[in-house]
């Protein structure tokens, strides 16, 4: 009798605490719909807001979501759930070993610097020049960090020659000369002179030539064989001259170059670029020191660029 008595009051009172809850529960999701009507059209939450509504909406299940949930899809906190639970077994963060290490960025530049300077080398000679250094990668790498910079294989390299490639590797051989001028002052006023220089490319070594009031075909021939001799010429070493379309440069000049194993190149008509490093030069000495001294006569001005080319070549930072 006493046990009836107890499951009797255990039924009343289980009875009554789940009405208790159903009215809860059903003055709870009124009361959410209520608020959600007066708040925006979307409404932002935290990560441990959703965490929050993530671990209890798998708990309710989609059918109970989707008589409660207002601030987001059942879907949508589901989505969040799974996503806790691949953060929770994810232990990419923690490996002490994350996969194969990274080529250094000093061998991935000199790798670059390989293939471009030595256009028939693949990806094996690549390989053992790196090992001669003391740098152990395999030819896959080497390949990986050529398609990276965009550089083709070695048959394919090694057709292909820029102006720039080609330029670099014949500077040693490179001089180029061109015309200034320069307003003397003198007992009968101002006299324009003439300066011609040379300038070999690789090393940027400028010689003045000459300097003349009349730079007619004689003087040209002149300087020609002078600038040819085979022990002290200072064009000894070059193969090619490179020089614009001044009429100064006469067909005498030429063929005196030409006898001494030098070759003329004439530069297409406006292109001083083709001929930048003179140009560049010309700047430098009339910026830097005849536009700040007056001149009396040839004899200064020779001594003044005797003294400019000196400092030029021993001093001023390049």
């Amino acid at each position: 009798m006493r046990n009836r008595r107890w499951l009797r009051l255990l039924a009343y009172v289980t009875g009554s605490v789940n009405q208790e809850l159903l009215l809860r529960n059903e003055y709870l999701a009124a009361e959410n719909r209520i608020l959600r009507a007066k708040l925006p059209a979307r409404v932002r939450l935290s990560n441990p807001e959703r965490v929050t509504l993530a671990e209890i909406g798998r708990r309710l299940g989609r059918r109970a979501l989707l008589e409660v949930a207002c601030v987001a899809r059942p879907d949508t906190i589901l989505t969040w759930y799974r996503r806790l639970i691949a953060d929770k077994f994810d232990g990419s963060k923690h490996r002490q070993y994350p996969g194969r290490p990274p080529v250094s960025a000093e061998i991935e530049a000199l790798v670059v610097r390989m293939a471009r300077e030595n256009s028939g080398w693949g990806y094996d000679r690549i390989v053992g020049a790196l090992a001669n250094l003391g740098h152990h990668v395999s030819d896959q790498t080497v390949g990986n960090i050529l398609r990276r910079h965009g550089i083709a294989p070695a048959p394919k390299r090694s057709q292909i020659t820029t102006w720039k490639d080609f330029l670099a590797a014949h500077m040693n051989v490179l001089a180029g000369c061109d015309f200034f001028t320069v307003e003397v002052l003198t007992w009968r006023g101002l006299v324009t002179y003439y300066v011609l220089f040379f300038l070999h490319l690789e090393s940027r070594h400028v010689k003045v030539a000459g300097i003349t009031r009349h730079p007619d075909q004689e003087w040209m021939e002149q300087i020609a064989r002078t600038a040819t001799q085979d022990t002290w010429g200072y064009l000894h070493a070059c193969r090619y001259v490179l020089h614009d379309r001044d009429t100064k440069f006469c067909a005498a000049f030429q063929s005196a170059l030409a006898s001494g194993g030098i070759k003329a190149i004439p530069l297409p008509a406006r292109s001083p670029n083709l001929n930048a490093f003179a140009e560049r030069w010309i700047r430098s000495v009339k910026q830097e020191c005849l536009s700040k001294v007056i001149l009396f006569g040839e004899g200064p001005l020779s001594r003044v660029l005797s003294e400019y080319s000196r400092h030029y070549h021993g001093e001023r930072n390049h």
